[in-house]
């Protein structure tokens, strides 16, 4: 039925009457189907200029268009080099969000997934989010809300962030290039052990560490605590199939953070970074300069 619905009035989307935003900026939206209540197939078109944000529509009738754009020069082709990850919050209801390109839609979120807060990936050139309000006959009390992200298809550690390309998570190692580069570019960077793993999914599991040095974090996905406070501790997410033992040697534990949590990329023994780091810092090839005593 999800599908149906749509397709029997999405050749009309363009003929239908177009809406001006409720209230936006460059990175998030936020509007209501009460505007235009007695036009319930209108279309809202959004543009969206930014890394991440949010969308939150209430009481929603028809349908929005969500043209989401890196905030790069339109002539970088910067487009083709970024997928759009969604995550619904598990409160949000009252509409169905597929991928529209040309006229054709894709189904990404029902309305079931957004009550499980199920993340969805995508590729940035494969078209805009089509968010579509569910026919019913009472609106009120009901709010769709999603937040986004625009992560770069490529670069250290992009291969373990499951999301991206279902079922092709690889837990190969990182080359030496892509370990000096991801201590100085990742969202977050130190030195630590694994210490257990906590209940997950299928695609991934929470892994508990413990940091005796920080080089640098994006957000405060790390605690300080210990000792005189000279260790952090947090949770990171692995992939399952990229199976961890705690305890035992002291890792450089680089990754990535998204919709606020931790994401394991490159993740080399540490006296095995230091050996590297040092090398390139003799031959002038690190990227970046950091902190190893």
């Amino acid at each position: 039925m999800v599908r149906l619905w749509a397709a029997h009035w999405i050749t009309a989307v363009l003929l239908c009457r177009a809406v001006a935003q409720y209230s936006s900026d460059q990175c998030s939206w936020r509007g209501s189907g009460l505007s235009h209540e007695s036009h319930r197939r209108d279309v809202e078109q959004v543009y969206l200029r930014c890394s991440q944000g949010s969308l939150e529509w209430l009481y929603p009738t028809g349908a929005v268009i969500v043209n989401l754009r890196p905030n790069t020069e339109p002539s970088s082709g910067h487009a083709t080099g970024f997928h759009v990850c969604i995550k619904p919050h598990t409160y949000s209801e009252g509409s169905h969000v597929y991928l529209e390109r040309v006229g054709d839609l894709k189904v990404l979120l029902t309305e079931k997934d957004q009550a499980q807060g199920t993340v969805r990936c995508f590729s940035l050139a494969e078209g805009a989010l089509f968010v579509e309000a569910i026919p019913q006959t009472d609106i009120s009390r009901r709010i769709t809300a999603l937040q986004y992200e625009l992560v770069p298809n490529q670069g250290p550690g992009a291969h373990m962030y499951p999301f991206l390309h279902p079922g092709l998570v690889t837990c190969k190692p990182c080359s030496d290039e892509e370990v000096l580069m991801a201590v100085c570019t990742s969202d977050f960077a130190g030195s630590g052990t694994f210490r257990g793993v906590a209940s997950g999914t299928n695609d991934h599991s929470p892994v508990l560490v413990t940091l005796s040095r920080l080089l640098h974090q994006k957000s405060r996905v790390f605690s300080q605590g210990g000792a005189r406070g000279r260790s952090w501790s947090g949770r990171v997410n692995v992939p399952a199939r990229c199976g961890l033992h705690a305890g035992g040697d002291e890792y450089l534990l680089t990754g990535s953070i998204h919709f606020g949590e931790a994401w394991l990329g490159c993740a080399p023994r540490y006296r095995d970074f230091l050996k590297l780091y040092i090398s390139a810092q003799e031959a002038g090839t690190n990227p970046c300069r950091v902190d190893t005593d």
